[in-house]
């Protein structure tokens, strides 16, 4: 992990994927979405129990840059509040 400012802790506790930090590891627990991006998410290979990796995070909000196994994929922040991880 390269934070140059303090991590939340987390503590074993699952949290939104939007407050994980670059490089961070985690296993999905839950997706809170509609049927539409919950079939989109399922598609690309998010799915509950799978492992996620952020591998950069846009400044001012933007997107996130994300890898599900082999799959690598860009998410709003607005989506990735939705998945909830625990880290590993």
């Amino acid at each position: 992990m390269n934070s140059s400012y303090p991590r939340p802790p987390f503590s074993g506790h699952a949290v939104s994927l939007n407050h994980f930090l670059m490089g961070d590891l985690g296993r999905i627990t839950a997706i809170d979405s509609d049927i539409d991006l919950s079939q989109r998410l399922t598609a690309l290979g998010l799915r509950e129990g799978c492992q996620i990796r952020v591998l950069r995070k846009a400044s001012f909000g933007g997107p996130l840059h994300v890898r599900v196994g082999t799959t690598e994929l860009i998410m709003r922040r607005s989506e990735a509040q939705r998945i909830m991880a625990v880290p590993v």
